[in-house]
């Protein structure tokens, strides 16, 4: 199965299954995965030096690009092995992915509950959860942002129902 056909059978899952479903209850959070809008991932080689990744995540304004040998996960780089590996090294244009990714990485199947995911999140710390098929292959991440917009949708009445007050703008900042 193609990416592409992937893509359209889990957003056509996940439209046939929100219907009518607006309140957020523990049997919400036991939905798969593959019920949530999620993001295909970037993926780069070991191989590929730490500027190309960071170059890609801005102009993709993403914050994790996942690491594939063989088109299998064998790593994941984010935003915060920029800021703990990469920042204050030397000549950090020709450091290789390799020697700053996360090689230990936790994934989840599309079949896996969410709740399994808000878990992992919680406990490991985690911004970013690779999703992978049975054969080991990235099919998606599931970042914090893309629980809080599921959430959101649960809620949505609610949260766009408040009142105006209080509202602290500042101008927009650069990664938020």
């Amino acid at each position: 199965m193609n990416d592409e056909m992937l893509d359209d059978e889990m957003s056509q899952m996940y439209e046939e299954e929100s219907k009518g479903r607006k309140a957020l209850d523990s049997s919400t959070l036991h939905l798969p995965i593959k019920h949530m809008r999620v993001r295909k991932p970037l993926t780069m080689s070991p191989g590929n030096t730490v500027a190309d990744a960071v170059d890609q995540m801005k102009k993709n304004n993403i914050g994790c690009i996942l690491i594939t040998e063989k088109n299998k996960l064998s790593g994941i780089f984010t935003e915060r092995d920029v800021l703990l590996k990469v920042t204050g090294a030397k000549n950090y244009t020709s450091l290789k992915l390799s020697d700053v990714m996360t090689s230990t990485v936790e994934t989840f199947q599309p079949d896996d509950s969410i709740a399994f995911v808000l878990n992992a999140m919680h406990i490991g710390g985690y911004r970013h959860i690779p999703v992978v098929d049975h054969e080991g292959m990235p099919i998606a991440v599931i970042s914090i942002r893309d629980i809080i917009a599921f959430i959101l949708e649960h809620f949505a009445e609610d949260v766009l129902n408040l009142p105006p007050s209080p509202i602290r703008k500042t101008e927009q900042r650069e990664g938020a």
